[in-house]
């Protein structure tokens, strides 16, 4: 099997085990998933998010997604417990869907270290 037919049957099952828990099985996007682990990273998975809070949420899951490949590192909590990350490298230009493959390998990795999926 191919590396990217892995990533693609590796997403495909972690697409399905989140929307299951998190969206009553209705299919959840990138977004969507990249809006849930920023929740997962800020720790307040009760809380009621305003529409510029979302948007943070989501920078805080991609800069946490990317840092394992060189592009952020984490830096501080601030005063309210939200991370701070700093730009190490700046992101290759890529077309959009490289970013779409490069996001989905990292939001795999991201659930295998945490121990979601193996």
């Amino acid at each position: 099997m191919t590396r990217d037919e892995n990533l693609k049957g590796r997403w495909n099952s972690l697409q399905k085990q989140l929307s299951n828990q998190f969206a009553d099985g209705e299919p959840m996007d990138l977004d969507a998933i990249i809006y849930v682990i920023g929740v997962q990273e800020l720790g307040q998975p009760h809380r009621k998010f305003k529409k510029d809070q979302k948007i943070d949420l989501m920078h805080i899951a991609i800069c946490r997604l990317l840092e394992p490949y060189g592009y952020y590192e984490f830096d501080y909590f601030d005063e309210e417990g939200w991370p701070h990350y700093k730009i190490l490298e700046q992101l290759p230009t890529l077309k959009a869907g490289e970013q779409s493959v490069l996001m989905k390998e990292a939001i795999v990795n991201y659930f295998i270290n945490n121990g979601y999926i193996d």
